[in-house]
């Protein structure tokens, strides 16, 4: 009986050594893909933080390029106000009784046709052939 028991015994130590063998098996499977996982999160915290400094950098450009724009559409407006004064004026100058004459005089010396002249200076007939008589 005795023989009986200790192998008994022996039977169980090996088990539960085996057990113990097996619990650190595991153990080791486990601390290998724990530290995988935590590689993994270093690396996507390191994302993280790349990903914000980007985004504070996208943001620091476009208020950058908000200003300038701000910028150009104001000296775009001053522009469009002085090519405004300068068509008025030219406008003006175009429609003036000298320039009118002028221009129906030198299309008189080169060979243009009254009713040619009447029709580019948007003048009657009559005005172009007073103008030619004057001249």
């Amino acid at each position: 009986m005795s023989t009986l028991l200790l192998v008994f015994f022996s039977l169980t130590e090996i088990a539960l050594l085996c057990i113990v063998i097996l619990f650190f098996v595991r153990l080791k499977k486990s601390e290998a893909l724990l530290s995988q996982v935590q590689a993994k999160q270093e690396e996507f915290i390191n994302r993280l933080h790349f990903n914000a400094q980007l985004e504070n950098e996208m943001v620091a450009t476009f208020e950058q390029r908000q200003s300038e724009l701000a910028e150009v559409n104001d000296q775009l407006e001053d522009r469009i106000k002085v090519l405004k004064k300068l068509m008025k004026q030219a406008d003006e100058y175009s429609k003036s009784p000298q320039f009118l004459r002028q221009i129906v005089l030198d299309g008189h010396k080169a060979g243009k046709s009254p009713a040619v002249l009447a029709r580019k200076c948007g003048l009657s007939l009559e005005e172009v052939d007073l103008i030619i008589g004057r001249g």
